[in-house]
């Protein structure tokens, strides 16, 4: 688990989701986005965890689950 700091964006493609734009370039599909962070363009801090054998129909981001989460 690691905290990674980012902007919360909404990706358009197909019904729309929200993701993590990460400050070093990554992108992460959050499996439990709280619905606190659902606002695009919040800047966040979250604490991470990688999700092994996940399979989204998004094909967007490193599938992860919130640990944990601040506002910045």
């Amino acid at each position: 688990m690691s905290w990674i700091k980012g902007t919360i964006r909404f990706v358009d493609l197909g019904p729309g989701f929200y993701g993590i734009d990460t400050e070093d370039g990554r992108e992460l599909l959050p499996v439990n986005m709280p619905e606190q962070l659902k606002y695009a363009g919040r800047k966040v801090e979250v604490l991470i965890k990688p999700v092994k054998d996940y399979v989204s129909v998004f094909m967007w981001g490193e599938a992860v689950k919130i640990m944990g989460f601040k506002t910045i």
